[in-house]
This record gives C-alpha cells, sequence and structure tokens, in this order.
C-alpha cells in the first residue's frame, strides 16, 4: 500500500484552497487546509504534517510570522505563495526558512512539481534543527555532527540503524513516523522482510536511552500508527 502524505495548504482565498485540495487529492494526498496563521499553527500541531504550502498574505500572522514559528519546531519542507515577484521579496522568504518560491498566478502542475522536487531533496538530506539536541537537563544528547549519543554523559553504543532511526526520530520532534517510513530509513531498498522488524529496533534503542523502556519518555509509540520522539527539545 502506497504511503499517503499529509499537507497542510494555507490561504484566506476560499478558491485557491479548493483548487490546490481537489488537485492534490487527486493526486494521493491528504490535504488539511487553513485560512489564517493561527489556524495553520493550531493544524499543524494537532496533525502530522509532512509538506505544507504557505501564503504569505494571511489576515491575521503574516506567512513570513508563521514560517519563522514551524521552522522553531520542524524542518517540514514548505512552499511559500505569493503575489510579490521582485528577486528581492524571494531571497527573504527562502531566508526565513521556505525551501521554495511561486508567485500568483500559478499552475496547479508547477506547483505539484516543485512539492515533488522538494519532497526528494529534502528527504534525500534530512537536517536537525540543530547540530547538537540536548533533553531533560542533559540527560540524553544528541550529536548529529559525530553521530554520538550520550546518556547521562556516558556514550551509547548503537548500532548503523538504531541511530539512522533516533536520527531521523529527533530530527523531526513530535512527527509519527510509520513502521514503512522507518525501514525506508534504515533499510535499503532491498529489504524484504517484515515490517515489525521495526519493533526490535525500537525496543533496543529504548533499552539503550530511557530509564525505564517499559515507559518510554523519548521514543513514544502512537497506537496504529508508528512512533514519533515525543519529548521537548530543552
Amino acid at each position: 500500500m502506497a504511503t499517503v502524505h499529509t499537507i497542510l495548504v494555507v490561504d484566506d482565498e476560499e478558491k485557491i484552497l479548493e483548487a490546490v485540495s481537489s488537485f492534490l487529492e487527486a493526486k494521493g494526498w491528504r490535504v488539511i487546509t487553513a485560512t489564517t496563521g493561527l489556524e495553520a499553527l493550531d493544524k499543524f500541531d494537532k496533525n502530522t504534517i509532512e509538506f505544507v504550502v504557505l501564503d504569505l498574505m494571511l489576515p491575521d500572522l503574516s506567512g513570513e510570522e508563521v514560517c519563522k514559528r514551524l521552522r522553531t519546531r520542524s524542518r517540514v519542507p514548505i512552499i511559500m505563495l505569493t503575489a510579490k515577484s521582485s528577486e528581492d521579496d524571494m531571497l527573504e522568504g527562502l531566508q526565513m526558512g521556505a525551501d521554495d518560491y511561486i508567485t500568483k498566478p500559478f499552475s496547479l502542475k508547477e506547483l505539484l512539481t516543485r512539492i515533488e522536487v522538494v519532497m526528494r531533496r529534502s528527504s534525500a538530506d534530512v537536517e536537525a534543527l540543530a547540530s547538537r539536541m540536548s533533553f531533560n537537563n542533559s540527560d540524553l544528547v544528541i550529536d548529529f555532527d559525530s553521530k554520538e549519543v550520550r546518556k547521562r554523559g556516558t556514550v551509547v553504543n548503537l548500532t548503523p540503524k538504531e541511530w539512522k532511526i533516533l536520527a531521523t526520530l529527533a530530527k523531526y520532534p513530535q512527527k509519527v513516523f510509520t513502521r514503512d517510513d522507518l525501514i525506508n530509513i534504515a533499510f535499503d531498498m532491498s529489504f524484504d522482510g517484515y515490517d515489525r522488524v521495526i519493533d526490535t529496533h525500537i525496543k533496543n534503542l529504548r533499552i539503550k536511552i530511557e530509564d525505564d523502556s517499559k515507559k518510554p519518555v523519548y521514543i513514544r509509540t502512537i497506537h496504529g500508527m508508528g512512533y514519533k520522539f515525543g519529548n521537548d527539545e530543552k
């Protein structure tokens, strides 16, 4: 079964929302919409969003402000929509953390192509929110540059697959990853085993990084969906 990706489309023009939603849903996306910046942030926090299409001209918060706030919590790919077409406007949007920029009016095919390009690029080069992340007063420290994990100051020995799984979960805090997602990340495309093999890796990771592997605070199970890194960075 193909993975269904969830996209958040933010625009205060109902006709644009309807057109984009219908087109993307026909292409297999699950679409969530918002007409204001605050609504967008609320829906982002309540859903597992994998992509954001964000209009700059919103009635409450500006698209730039929404982008900035999203970037404090996630590396989710963002394409900005705007009627502004100057080079300075485009550069400003990209400097705020957007991955691409498309001016109105635009064709739906062009939008889809840009989404697919950004998706491929982001999945090939997943960035962390920081090169080093520390949780619960340094109880757990993940250093992405050195690929080192420390629990209470002691280096944790992880297998390459355990590292890939943990690093990916931590890079997208609060994002739910299905077993298939994690298989694609931890194994090469020739993997032909059962998706439950991920559960074994998760179990081993919990033994190594949790105080109580049966009551995890870092790697959370989301029943019926998969796993997420559930702690807030400190």
